[in-house]
């Protein structure tokens, strides 16, 4: 499998400069010095997901000479979401984002990007730390369809819900504890749709801010369904409802 990482401080330091995306760094925990503090730096200022981690976890990617850092380099280009939102609304289609709360799982991120992408959503959005890394596993589980759907990644949800609110979007938010089930909501409208994470769900400040918290019935003796299942009964939900309106 081809290694998606760079590693060394200077190294680091060029590729940020050069404007290559950096899905996420790894520092080791006791890095010190002046050029650490320079990438240190660096990395914050251009908003770049880090963690520091014991010196084994990056013993175990490399063995070279890494500096005690490694950068994971991103394998596709995000979108800016905004632009997205106007490009798509002046070509006078009716927008169907999806929001990814939490989801870290590559295998069911990349499953839902597969569905995402053949159900025609214009764009996914995750949050540049605490989202699944988009990696080989993701882009095989997707069937490439990472390569073709938008993808953007955003500090904060919160401004962009706001924004899209402004601009005509009703944002339906899944939770099994939702108002109503999932096929009373209206999708023919531009729409979010916010998928969270299977251990604690969409965060509960999104859920204020929602027009609806929609659940699926749930009829056996298992409790819940995967997300990635669950996000693909939400969107086709959307994806019929726009096809008999259409007819």
């Amino acid at each position: 499998m081809k290694k998606n990482y760079i590693y060394g401080i200077r190294t680091v330091i060029e590729a940020i400069d050069s404007g290559q995306i950096i899905e996420k760094i790894l520092f080791r925990k006791d890095l010190n010095g002046q050029l650490f503090n320079e990438l240190f730096a660096i990395v914050k200022n251009n908003n770049i997901p880090f963690q520091f981690v014991p010196a084994e976890k990056i013993n175990r990617l490399s063995q070279k000479n890494h500096q005690g850092v490694i950068a994971f380099i991103s394998l596709i280009e995000y979108t800016d979401i905004e632009q997205l939102t106007q490009m798509v609304i002046e070509e006078g289609k009716v927008p169907l984002f999806l929001f990814l709360d939490g989801i870290t799982d590559v295998r069911n991120f990349g499953s839902i990007a597969r569905t995402a992408e053949c159900a025609g959503v214009h764009a996914i959005v995750i949050k540049e730390k605490g989202s699944a890394q988009i990696n080989e596993d993701a882009i095989k589980t997707s069937a490439g369809a990472l390569f073709k759907i938008p993808v953007a990644r955003v500090f904060s949800f919160t401004k962009l819900i706001r924004f899209l609110k402004d601009s005509g979007f009703r944002i339906v938010s899944a939770t099994e504890k939702g108002s109503v089930n999932y096929f009373e909501v209206d999708y023919t409208l531009p729409t979010a749709i916010i998928m969270g994470a299977e251990d604690v769900g969409v965060s509960v400040d999104l859920l204020k801010m929602s027009d609806f918290t929609v659940k699926i019935p749930i009829l056996g003796e298992i409790e819940s369904l995967n997300v990635a299942n669950a996000t693909s009964v939400i969107v086709y939900e959307a994806v019929k409802q726009r096809l008999t309106e259409n007819k």
